[in-house]
């Protein structure tokens, strides 16, 4: 296992810097914006524009600057500094991280919770009412737009502009260290809007591996010892169907962790997503490969947790 975890950090460094460099290539490749020319302002002149081109470092080949950039990187651990307001990109990153944390890990908390407990109950009662109700709700759910749902949530649960004031609405983040109840109660709906549609895929997921392994020999021989149904279900059946399930959670919760930009606009929550939007539109360069360089960490992270974990899931499991 510590070989494999090893290789694995490995294969991270080398995908890192793979990212790094496509993000740089795809930059000057398509570039959407001059962002010497963002950064001059409204009524711009061509000498302003060289000047700030050459504070910059623009007018340098790309590989020149590229060069550079990783060379800070991996001296100084120094992603550079935005294009726009000449801030700090890692400190704009780990300013914002903590929104982005609390937003992704409390929802992870519930869609996998959810999600799990409506398979598993939609898999036992097969064929049934609630089954019917589950599957429908988790149909709609998937097919509901994050960015649209999280509006429609705000318009009729919000309490500035909803038509039922229940929860905190747009822009009313609080961070933890201001609170602990402000905090909580101001992303109860952002969660309950990224959540929706992740619940419902992991229990459709989950529901349909459940249903084939109850039908496996040795789910059948354990009824037939004359084990509880419970027991059955939970610590066999479950433990088996629930792989696919761990597989997908990683991969979201990594993703998200670069940013959850669809839900963080619908609440404007100052996180990673927002960062990345902003410095998208900007053509802020600097910030631009932050994001994507912290988007990816957290996604190969997170693909490693899962493939450990895999070997506690499951006995049959072994990394050489």
């Amino acid at each position: 296992m510590t070989r494999y975890i090893a290789r694995r950090l490995l294969w991270m460094v080398v995908l890192l810097a793979a990212v790094s460099a496509i993000t740089f290539i795809v930059f000057y490749a398509l570039p959407s914006a001059d962002p010497a020319v963002l950064r001059a302002g409204r009524q711009p002149n061509p000498k302003l524009i060289e000047q700030i081109r050459h504070h910059l470092g623009l007018n340098k080949p790309w590989y020149v600057q590229y060069w550079r950039y990783i060379k800070r990187l991996v001296l100084h651990f120094d992603l550079g500094y935005s294009y726009q307001n000449n801030a700090s990109v890692k400190r704009q990153i780990f300013d914002r991280l903590p929104a982005t944390l609390s937003l992704t890990l409390g929802a992870a908390v519930l869609w996998i919770t959810s999600g799990v407990a409506i398979g598993t109950i939609s898999a036992v009662k097969r064929g049934k009412l609630v089954d019917r109700l589950a599957m429908g709700g988790a149909l709609v759910a998937i097919s509901a737009p994050v960015f649209w749902l999280g509006l429609v949530a705000l318009y009729l649960f919000a309490d500035d502009i909803g038509k039922v004031h229940v929860f905190p609405g747009s822009e009313t983040y609080t961070g933890l260290t201001n609170g602990p109840w402000r905090w909580f109660t101001s992303l109860i709906l952002p969660w309950l809007v990224l959540a929706a549609s992740f619940a419902a895929i992991y229990a459709r997921i989950l529901r349909a591996n459940l249903l084939d392994t109850l039908s496996e020999d040795y789910i059948l021989t354990a009824y037939a010892k004359g084990l509880r149904s419970r027991t059955v279900i939970l610590r066999h059946g479950l433990r088996s169907a629930i792989t696919p399930v761990v597989t997908a959670a990683g991969l979201d919760i990594g993703i998200l962790l670069g940013g959850a930009i669809l839900t963080e606009r619908a609440f404007n929550i100052p996180g990673i997503g927002q960062l990345a939007f902003n410095s998208i539109s900007d053509g802020d360069l600097p910030t631009i490969q932050g994001t994507v360089l912290l988007g990816a960490l957290f996604i190969v992270l997170f693909n490693l947790i899962v493939d450990v974990l895999y070997a506690f899931i499951d006995p049959r499991v072994r990394y050489a």
